[in-house]
């Protein structure tokens, strides 16, 4: 079934507290998507964020991300005055989110606000439901904060190691901040549970990011040592990244460990298939990011000054998506097949079925020959006119060489218009393709230039801090969605939202 949806982050919607949040603008936004048209509210990933605000980067794969939490629920539960929250507004101006004085001023209101709060059934419930991930978390987090932030392998040894006397010192001595960290957690699920509820409710559906790599310092990387290739001292031998491309001449070097995948594959992907439990409890689809990591990914030697010097090693393959489709059944799941694609990687996107990802920024390139021009999609994809990645389209158009705007003004039939109106032809492009679902995110609706791109890759400075403003989001805006996503068949109605596809058609992504 065709459809289409945007992309935007949390994190990324307006608001009065420094970041977007799951405030009422998070549901204004929701009712803003189905009077355009909309089936899909993509978002990023909602683990908790360090000073980067990178979400591929978070303490936690489980775990959601303090800094979105809405005070104004909390101020509703009666946890937070109207004038204590008042004293947390920060400028009304601030289209770029300042990490670092947002988490210490979150913070602040969340542990006022926990001050408060007295543990009930519900609670004591949510603790024992998630006990397998969340006493380790809350415990990393504890420790993190008492060893001055620092990350976990360069704690002292006994806590390092996870010696039992070490640990079962700090559950007493730390109680309350230990209860805090579940005080947290609990309010953040809460909310977004009933966010989705809503989304849902209204027709909805909810894209989420599993990043295939957990961070370095996470409490994933701390309490499960086993799943990683570390020494004798927990130290990686080898990290992730991804060799030289057109982002960077040096590759990129992530940092992230790597999986001892022969330990997950004994344990039948026990781990895996947590991740993906939790994933479809929070999202209604998912999109699972660096799939060719599974096929094959790309490791380097742990100290590296770059990642030139790497190497490709065999990945799980179809095993681990045998078994989620064992545990889960076909469960709805984007594959992020972008990067340098190899002729295994093709073979495992095959065998698994899923949708793989067609981003037209990489289209127009001099061979004039690219897999992600429209005239050689199937069906069975997903059309983007880009990623957090890349920069906007009109970013992106201001930096094509003659050549290839012409190629772009060529394939598209317009001539000397300006970078905005060309930039919504490509979004046209996008949602007149044969594939089955169309993202666009919001900056290419809002046709902004490169100032609002979300990341750069292979940089740490500067990313993940571009929020839409509440003006953008217009009554004409979402009229002209609409209109063009009816134009092209990518309404959902509900005279046809159960209509069964053709005989012919390839497998769909809904």
């Amino acid at each position: 079934m065709r459809a289409s949806g945007i992309l935007l982050p949390v994190f990324s919607l307006p608001g009065k507290y420094g970041i977007g949040d799951l405030s009422k603008e998070a549901y204004d936004f929701v009712d803003w998507l189905k009077k355009a048209g909309q089936t899909y509210w993509q978002i990023l990933p909602l683990g908790a964020t360090g000073a980067s605000g990178s979400p591929y980067q978070s303490y936690s794969t489980f775990a959601g991300d303090p800094n979105l939490i809405s005070l104004e629920a909390l101020c509703e539960e009666g946890l937070l005055n109207s004038s204590e929250l008042k004293a947390y507004e920060m400028p009304a101006n601030n289209e770029y989110i300042d990490y670092k004085n947002l988490t210490v001023r979150k913070l602040s209101a969340l542990r006022l606000a926990f001050s408060r709060f007295k543990p009930d059934e519900e609670f004591e419930k949510y603790c024992e439901e998630n006990a397998g991930w969340l006493d380790d978390y809350t415990l990393f987090k504890t420790i993190k904060d008492s060893a001055g932030e620092l990350p976990w392998y360069e704690w002292d040894r006994p806590l390092k190691f996870r010696h039992k006397a070490a640990l079962a010192k700090i559950k007493k001595e730390r109680q309350q901040d230990i209860l805090f960290y579940e005080f947290v957690e609990y309010t953040f699920s809460k909310q977004w549970k009933k966010l989705k509820e809503y989304a849902n409710e209204n027709g909805i559906k909810i894209i989420g990011d599993l990043p295939i790599y957990v961070a370095m310092d996470s409490a994933d990387a701390w309490s499960s040592p086993k799943l990683f290739k570390y020494d004798k001292n927990l130290e990686p031998k080898v990290v992730a990244g991804c060799p030289p491309d057109c982002f960077t001449a040096d590759g990129q070097l992530w940092g992230n460990p790597i999986y001892d995948w022969k330990y997950h594959e004994k344990t039948d992907f026990e781990w895996w298939m947590k991740r993906v439990k939790h994933c479809f409890e929070i999202y209604d689809m998912l999109r699972i990011d660096h799939f060719r990591g599974f096929a094959s990914y790309y490791e380097v030697e742990n100290g590296a000054p770059n990642a030139i010097d790497g190497k490709w090693v065999k990945g799980p393959g179809i095993k681990i998506f045998d078994k989620m489709k064992e545990e889960f059944g076909n469960v709805p799941v984007i594959a992020e097949d972008l990067g340098y694609l190899t002729e295994d990687v093709f073979e495992l996107l095959d065998e698994t079925g899923y949708p793989g990802m067609k981003i037209l920024e990489f289209a127009f390139d001099s061979s004039h020959d690219s897999l992600y021009l429209p005239h050689k999609y199937i069906r069975n994809c997903v059309v983007y006119t880009g990623t957090h990645d890349n920069d906007t389209v009109v970013g992106w158009l201001e930096s094509l060489g003659w050549e290839e705007r012409k190629f772009v003004c060529d394939y598209v039939g317009h001539y000397n218009i300006r970078n905005e109106d060309l930039a919504f032809e490509i979004v046209r492009l996008a949602m007149g393709s044969i594939a089955d679902l169309c993202v666009i995110p919001m900056q290419d609706y809002l046709s902004l230039g490169r100032w609002a791109r979300m990341n750069t890759p292979g940089t740490v400075k500067n990313n993940w801090r571009w929020r839409v403003g509440r003006e953008a989001m217009t009554e004409d805006l979402a009229a002209k969605i609409e209109w063009l996503t009816d134009l092209f068949g990518r309404k959902i109605r509900k005279d046809n939202a159960e209509e069964k596809p053709q005989e012919n058609d390839d497998v769909s992504t809904d």
